[in-house]
Formats: structure tokens, C-alpha cells, sequence
């Protein structure tokens, strides 16, 4: 597809949504006098707690919550900007330093009302890349019920494509976008190694996973499957409703990935299916699944809580856990919970006879 195409029908579903997406956009970068200001670069804010009363999360019990099970924690959130040093981007392009507002959800050591402090850890990490035009806080649903099953959930509002930006987003920045996260990774981990701050010995370094959602499901697919991006610590990939971004240099599954979940609405009209089967084809490892949302649109099983985000939250949590935690019975739920009858189907290593219809 063009990056204009998927641009325009994008700035159309945003026209629908004007004044929750702007509020909301608003309150990711600044929040109000009863939280803490707006860090300073490369600092970090006091995080303000956030369960989730639609999910039931649970407490921590006293001997702490149970990684990889949904509900297990309180969920905590944290902005602050890094600092991205000058680089060369895959196409040979010297990029200067780039500004880039992270979102991170952890979990937390007990009540919101009791403490600020993590959970000890050390937790997995899972980094999430947003669409066009979008933030962090668009996909919060899906994120908290991650990280109140003890993942770190990190997200990268990028800066020249986010929800901030308005008329002066770019689609064509998407070729710097997979250093963006894979910076995030490397500037986290350097957080967590540190003895002081509110990530020291947060993190396991072995553990990490990455998703993102329409162009940040195309950001994490360049490093998964495109020579130009691999990132060798990630351990499992989720790209939601997805594709093979022409521009980008490099090429495609040329060497076998790690494990990737492929999610898509059967109805979105923005990523076509054919966009995500033409991936789902091109790789060919065993340990890769496609889950076909069947009548879902392109944001509805990722933002908010509905029929299908509940699908697709319970199997990229178990996804994950199979993945990243490297729990075998998770296979099992994944099945169970991604083959929801007329809503949902789940198939692995290049099932389900998809058709790769046009992605245009």
C-alpha cells in the first residue's frame, strides 16, 4: 500500500472520534495539579496509578502477583522523554537527536492509594509501537490488561507521526520508527541496571516482547522480519492489522524470525487483510499465528473494550506468555481463547487457506 492511502483513511476515522482523541491527546504529555509536572528530558515523573475498575484488577497478595496471569496487579503510569542520539537511519540518512515520549504501565507493589513503587521484580517488557496519528493512551485498555499481568508495558509516541502532531504528521518518518523502539529497549534496560530510580532491577533483559497497531504494527514488522531492523533481544513479535511498508530498505523474511502473532479485522477497510496475509505467507516459520477477527474493523480490537478487544488481549497475553515467559501450556490457551466461533479464528504456521487479497 501507499502511506498516503492508509493516512488519509486514518485522519477519517480521527474526524469521527475529534473530540475524544484530542482531549485525550492532551492529557498524555500534562497532567493536572494533583499529579506530578511534566518531567524534563531523560528524567522520569512520579508515576499516578491507574486500575482499572471495567477489569476487577486485583491486589497484589502478600507473596506478590503471578507474572503472565491477567489481573494479577495494580497497574502504575509513568511519561518521561529520552533523548535519542544522532544516527544513520537504514536508508543511509544521518537523523538528528530525537526527543521521544515514552508512556510505561507497570505493575505495582500493592493499592494505588498504598504506594507509587513497583512490583519487585524483575518483569518482562513489552514495548508498543501506536499508529499513525496515535498515542499510548488510544490503546489503554489493551496495555493495562498487560501490564496487571506483571509485564512492563512500554510505549513510544513517536515524534514526527504521534497524536501531538496533527497536520504536520508524516508517514514517511516510519523508516526511523524501528530504531525508536529498539533505542527505548537499550535506554530501559540501562534504567533497570541502574541502583537508583524508579526502574532499578525493574526489568529481565532476557524477556522482552514488542507489538504495535497499524503503522506500529509495520514499525515492529521491519524487526521481526526486514534485514534493515532486526533487533536479536526480542523474543516475540505482535503485529496488529499490519504490512510490509514499501519504502524501507532491506528484505523481507529472508532469514526465519522468532515467533510472530498476526492480528487483522476481516472488515478493516484501512489495513486490508490482504495486507497482513501477504506477511503471513512471506514468513515462514513454524511458530507464527494469524488471528482473523472476523467482521472487526481496524481500531475496534484494540481500542476500548469490546467483543473483540477481549479476544485479542487474552491471546497476545498468552501469545507472550508463550513466547517471552516461555510457558508451553500457554499454546493451549491461546487456541481456546482465539477460535471464539462467528468472532474470531486462530490458525498457525500458514493454516486457515487466508486469500491474499489486494493491500492497497
Amino acid at each position: 500500500m501507499t502511506f498516503r492511502s492508509r493516512g488519509q483513511l486514518v485522519s477519517i476515522s480521527l474526524t469521527a472520534v475529534a473530540g475524544l482523541l484530542i482531549a485525550g491527546c492532551a492529557s498524555v504529555g500534562s497532567h493536572s495539579a494533583s499529579h506530578a509536572p511534566t518531567p524534563k528530558p531523560t528524567t522520569v515523573s512520579h508515576p499516578k496509578a491507574t486500575p482499572s475498575a471495567s477489569r476487577n484488577l486485583l491486589p497484589v497478595g502478600h507473596n506478590g502477583g503471578s507474572v503472565g496471569v491477567a489481573r494479577s496487579f495494580w497497574v502504575g503510569l509513568t511519561d518521561f522523554t529520552i533523548a535519542e542520539p544522532a544516527h544513520i537511519n537504514p536508508a543511509g540518512t544521518a537523523i538528528p537527536t530525537r526527543q521521544l515520549l515514552m508512556e510505561v504501565r507497570y505493575p505495582l507493589a500493592g493499592r494505588p492509594s498504598k504506594t507509587k513503587q513497583p512490583a519487585h521484580g524483575a518483569f518482562p517488557l513489552i514495548m508498543f509501537a501506536p499508529g499513525f496519528m496515535q498515542c499510548g493512551l488510544h490503546y489503554d485498555d489493551m496495555l493495562k490488561y498487560w501490564a496487571s499481568a506483571g509485564y512492563v508495558v512500554a510505549v513510544v509516541d513517536f515524534p514526527k507521526s504521534d497524536c501531538k502532531v496533527g497536520d504536520a504528521a508524516t508517514e514517511s518518518d516510519m523508516i526511523n520508527q524501528p530504531h525508536d523502539v529498539s533505542y527505548a529497549i537499550t535506554k530501559l534496560l540501562a534504567m533497570s541496571r541502574s541502583k537508583h530510580g524508579l526502574f532499578a532491577g525493574l526489568l529481565d533483559p532476557r524477556k522482552i516482547g514488542i507489538s504495535g497497531q497499524s503503522d506500529g504494527g509495520d514499525t515492529v514488522a521491519f524487526i521481526a522480519g526486514d534485514t534493515c531492523c532486526s533487533d536479536g533481544r526480542v523474543k516475540a513479535v505482535a503485529v496488529q492489522s499490519g504490512a510490509e511498508w514499501p519504502p524501507v530498505p532491506g528484505k523481507w523474511f529472508s532469514r526465519e524470525p522468532g515467533p510472530i502473532l498476526f492480528t487483522q479485522g476481516s472488515a478493516d477497510v484501512i489495513n486490508p487483510p490482504g495486507c497482513s496475509v501477504q506477511m503471513w505467507r512471506d514468513d515462514r516459520s513454524k511458530a507464527r499465528f494469524y488471528l482473523d477477527l472476523l467482521g472487526a474493523t481496524h481500531t475496534e480490537p484494540y481500542w476500548g473494550i469490546n467483543r473483540y478487544e477481549k479476544i485479542t488481549v487474552r491471546v497476545t497475553l498468552a501469545f507472550f506468555d508463550r513466547y517471552v515467559l516461555g510457558e508451553a501450556k500457554q499454546a493451549a490457551k491461546m487456541s481456546k481463547q482465539g477460535n471464539q466461533g462467528h468472532l474470531a479464528a486462530l490458525y498457525k504456521a500458514g493454516g486457515g487457506n487466508l486469500a491474499l487479497t489486494p493491500c492497497s
